[in-house]
């Protein structure tokens, strides 16, 4: 699966080599990655461009990381921010998350380590669009963390939509396919059958059911909703 569009990420960090990393690291998974060494810089961008993701250091000249951090949970629209920091204390930890940070990394850390935390963050519903009790907004969302490469938050997304509506085949259906992504047939045949149940004219378990069982190509996940 792929994206639509690029998510945009701004890095605010004053180590040249920390923002060389960060882009080697993001770049190839194909993320927008934009960077500045200041955070008056950073606050400016902030506000004349949409960011899906800021990655803010701690220690920076000028406005620190913290003071970034704040003058961002005064602004009506803000993006998501990961808090990357030599200072890793668990005071600075609990600090930044009262201020909105959604995750803390502690220098040095490794690419892998940083795209986990990327994805991890980028999956979790964005400030003010939680879907709340709309069935079809974690269905929504589900389908954005699979294609994420999150299974594990796009199933978990998907059970929270069954236990809103469970009359409803489209989120079983989900859990079908991300079963089979994982190479478990019976769980997703499970899943398929448990969507038929409810609508038997559900066509995408039925395409997916009887591709299975044929053993042909991928699951259909978009279903008529």
């Amino acid at each position: 699966m792929t994206k639509e569009a690029k998510v945009k990420i701004l890095v605010i960090d004053d180590e040249k080599n920390i923002l060389v990393t960060i882009r080697h690291a993001l770049e190839p998974k194909g993320y927008e990655v934009h960077t500045t060494t200041t955070g008056e810089e950073g606050l400016r961008m902030a506000a004349e461009e949409n960011f899906d993701l800021l990655l803010l250091d701690l220690k920076l000249p000028g406005i620190d990381g913290v003071e970034v951090l704040r003058q961002l949970e005064q602004r009506s629209r803000r993006s998501q921010v990961i808090v990357i920091s030599a200072f890793g204390t668990v005071t600075n930890a609990v600090e930044v998350m009262k201020l909105g940070a959604l995750d803390f990394i502690e220098k040095p850390f490794a690419p892998r380590e940083l795209r986990d935390a990327v994805r991890n963050v980028l999956s979790r519903p964005a400030p003010g669009t939680d879907p709340g009790n709309d069935y079809n907004g974690w269905i929504a969302l589900s389908k954005r963390c699979a294609a994420e490469g999150q299974l594990g938050n796009a199933m978990a997304h998907a059970r929270h939509a069954t236990g809103l509506k469970p009359d409803r085949p489209e989120a079983f259906n989900l859990l079908g396919a991300y079963c089979e992504m994982q190479g478990k047939s019976l769980d997703a045949q499970k899943y398929y059958r448990a969507a038929l149940e409810l609508n038997p004219g559900y066509l995408p378990s039925q395409s997916n059911l009887n591709r299975l069982v044929m053993k042909k190509s991928g699951p259909v996940l978009l279903g008529q909703e």
